[in-house]
């Protein structure tokens, strides 16, 4: 970001930590700002930027909010707060961090920000759904590694496997990997899906691939056309992507695996594409939906009364 923009004369009054937030959040939504990675609210974003941009903890005491900043400060929380509007990009590509399961991850426009409801499920260690803890996991369509890192730090026994194709993706996955200590059990492996994984079978396959139709991706709102189309457009249904995994997805996963997959609001062109699919769909309740899990050899059935009805 350049350096902090002079306030306008015009925002003199504004002195406080609350002032900021309160202007922050009236902006955004004078601007009709979307929101979703993160917040869903213009207030909690205003927040999230202005104590961001001041490196201070979210927790912090209400007391606080009465502070007056310094005139550098202000300088800056108007800098990002300004930014967030002109540039519509999502917050997180403004601080560099985002969280996903209580943990910090380096995050920019090279990869998606996390926000998969599949947290949820890594926090309940994938409780109904696995049968035992995993001994190896894989995160396909990585993008930051948040996924696959967050699974390892939940079964710390498990070695996890991070899955990409993108050198972007792969360099920011690098880092959260050493941010998260976790080298001697986190791997990344680059290549199309399973095309590097001759071989290799794991107890769990987790992905949040390429789900969005390509009229739908057209569609979106700015905030998401910053994130890399790579991690979101999947053909003219959305489940160019999907198929792939659905029908590689045996070869890869031991006797009792199980495939865990996100795919968003595309339900319908899933179902479409898919019929008679048996799935599961697990229900959230920190809200999100479109997961669904399904076991290898319930798998590889469908696969093959599919194969039969062609």
């Amino acid at each position: 970001m350049s350096a902090p923009s002079a306030v306008p004369a015009a925002l003199t009054p504004l002195r406080s930590l609350r002032d900021f937030i309160r202007w922050g959040a009236s902006e955004f939504n004078r601007h009709d700002l979307h929101f979703g990675h993160g917040t869903d609210n213009a207030l909690d974003e205003a927040f999230h930027l202005v104590l961001s941009t001041l490196k201070l903890p979210f927790d912090l005491p209400t007391m606080y909010l009465e502070a007056d900043l310094a005139e550098d400060e202000r300088a800056a929380v108007y800098a990002v707060l300004k930014v967030r509007v002109d540039s519509r990009k999502p917050a997180p590509y403004l601080t560099g961090i985002a969280y996903f399961c209580g943990m910090q991850f380096d995050i920019d426009e090279r990869a998606l920000i996390p926000r998969s409801p599949i947290g949820e499920m890594i926090q309940n260690q994938f409780q109904p759904w696995l049968p035992r803890d995993p001994d190896s996991i894989l995160d396909l369509c990585s993008g930051s590694g948040c996924i696959g890192i967050a699974a390892a730090q939940a079964f710390p026994n498990a070695k996890v496997d991070l899955a990409e194709i993108d050198d972007g993706a792969l360099d920011l996955m690098a880092r959260n990997i050493v941010r998260h200590h976790v080298q001697d059990r986190v791997k990344p492996v680059v290549g199309d899906l399973f095309a590097p994984l001759a071989g290799k079978r794991y107890d769990l396959i987790v992905s949040n691939p390429p789900y969005v139709p390509t009229a739908e991706w057209a569609a979106l709102a700015p905030e998401f056309q910053h994130e890399p189309k790579l991690a979101l457009e999947a053909g003219a249904d959305g489940m160019d992507i999907v198929e792939r995994i659905l029908s590689e997805a045996p070869a890869h996963l031991t006797d009792d695996g199980v495939l865990v997959c996100e795919i968003g609001g595309s339900d319908d062109e899933f179902e479409a594409r898919f019929p008679r699919i048996p799935v599961a769909w697990p229900e959230f309740e920190r809200g999100g939906d479109g997961v669904f899990v399904i076991g290898r050899d319930e798998l590889n059935d469908w696969l093959r009364a599919r194969r039969r009805r062609k």
